[in-house]
């Protein structure tokens, strides 16, 4: 049974994590497609003016600064938006996110990122536990793992969170 998805755009937010060269290339299964489909999102929300926010990684192996630990460029942030740095996993423990998103009035999440077993994976948790409405992007999330991705997004995502598509989102917000 499918459903019709809304989003209010002024409580809604995209939140991007670890879409940075190095995990890219390394933990997902399809480096470019995750990266078209989620600058289509990227793209979409900010044309529907949607709060756009990245969180990176740069805890363990991605403390030291290295080229390949910078925001992959196929998603590149635009001017203002907020980067947040994190040093776990999930894009909660470790950054000011959560406050940021309740001065914001953003209750709506809609989430991607690489690992799907690892960012996103805390992240849906996290996030399911504090009360957001989450929203996951099936196609714009990766895993070297394609099993772990197809279980998780099968199987444990959709009892925290809706499930849909890059050009799912873009219809929910009026721009497909």
């Amino acid at each position: 049974m499918t459903h019709q998805v809304t989003l209010d755009r002024d409580r809604t937010a995209v939140v991007i994590m670890d879409y940075q060269d190095r995990i890219v290339n390394s933990y997902a299964s399809d480096p470019q497609g995750v990266i078209r489909s989620a600058a289509q999102v990227l793209q979409g929300a900010r044309q529907a003016g949607i709060l756009v926010i990245y969180v990176v990684h740069r805890g363990g192996d991605f403390q030291e600064y290295s080229p390949d630990v910078e925001i992959h460029a196929g998603v590149p942030p635009a001017p203002g938006e907020k980067i947040f740095t994190k040093t776990r996993a999930g894009s909660f423990s470790t950054t000011g996110l959560e406050a940021a998103l309740r001065v914001a009035g953003r209750d709506s999440l809609v989430l991607m990122g690489v690992a799907t077993s690892g960012c996103v994976l805390s992240t849906v948790m996290w996030g399911s536990d504090v009360g957001y409405n989450l929203f996951v992007v099936s196609d714009a999330c990766s895993d070297l793992d394609e099993e772990v991705h197809r279980v998780l997004m099968e199987k444990l995502y959709p009892r925290q969170a809706t499930i849909l598509t890059a050009q799912k989102f873009l219809k929910a917000v009026g721009v497909a």
